[in-house]
């Protein structure tokens, strides 16, 4: 137990400096969230819409620059959430299979990660609250808090399974951009006031969508939609962590080369 738990600290402490060595991820956190946020304030008119919520059952008036810069927060949060966990766990994978050929337990490997995921969401969540609260007239600062920690800890999850699976880094990110989009589009209250597609309801993003909205422009407050993005986080945490056990790490070829070398020396 001991040494699980000295295992896990220091992973979260090697992930933690790799996300802050991570200058590209860095500038997207401080950078990419307020301009995206503007952009959605400056292109979009003051005209004033009416969106269909299924967490509060009835529609709601709002101005749409309102609207569309609380959808495009969540959409920045969800692909700078996304890169950072995607870019440390792709860009690991060699460190941590000499951690576990070396006889780190699997399980702090993923839980450090996941932990970083986590505190990365958070962080996320309080900058772009902070932004939105200079930028509009909140309803409850709380909550929206809540969704978009919710928001960077769904697209985490799915940056960690991914940086886990694919073979390529441009694929990964491909991957990330065109979910977020898709999941940003089809419940941006701007382009789809009534947000009734059908299965939009399993996205990512649904659950936290419904509680920001709510949250920023209405007074009431749908709670347990954002426990949907916790099952999201849930469950790619849990397949990931499904690849890392099934994942048998093998020695490099110049390991054994060099063995079968050093064998017949002797």
């Amino acid at each position: 137990m001991r040494l699980s738990w000295t295992a896990f600290t220091e992973l979260l402490r090697c992930t933690l400096l790799g996300h802050l060595r991570n200058r590209l991820a860095l500038v997207l956190a401080v950078a990419f969230i307020p301009v995206w946020i503007a952009v959605a304030r400056l292109c979009t008119s003051g005209q004033v819409v009416r969106i269909r919520l299924d967490a509060i059952s009835t529609p709601v008036s709002a101005p749409a620059s309102q609207a569309g810069q609380v959808a495009s927060a969540l959409g920045a949060i969800t692909m700078v959430a996304g890169f950072i966990a995607f870019t440390e766990t792709f860009q690991s994978r060699e460190t941590d299979r000499r951690l576990l050929l070396a006889g780190y337990p699997r399980l702090p490997i993923l839980l450090a990660k996941l932990a970083a995921v986590a505190l990365t969401a958070a962080l996320l969540a309080f900058y772009t609250t902070i932004l939105l609260w200079i930028s509009l007239p909140v309803r409850h600062t709380a909550p929206l808090a809540l969704a978009l920690a919710g928001a960077g800890l769904a697209y985490g999850g799915i940056g960690l399974l991914l940086g886990s699976l694919v073979r390529g880094e441009l694929e990964g990110f491909f991957l990330i951009i065109m979910l977020s989009l898709v999941d940003t589009g089809l419940q941006n209250p701007v382009f789809n006031t009534l947000m009734d597609v059908a299965g939009v309801s399993a996205l990512p993003l649904y659950g936290v969508n419904q509680l920001a909205l709510s949250s920023a422009l209405t007074p009431d407050i749908p709670w347990s939609h954002g426990l949907l993005s916790l099952t999201w986080s849930a469950a790619t945490g849990a397949l990931a962590l499904l690849v890392l056990h099934t994942h048998r790490p093998s020695r490099p070829p110049w390991s054994r080369r060099t063995r079968v070398q050093t064998g017949r020396s002797r």
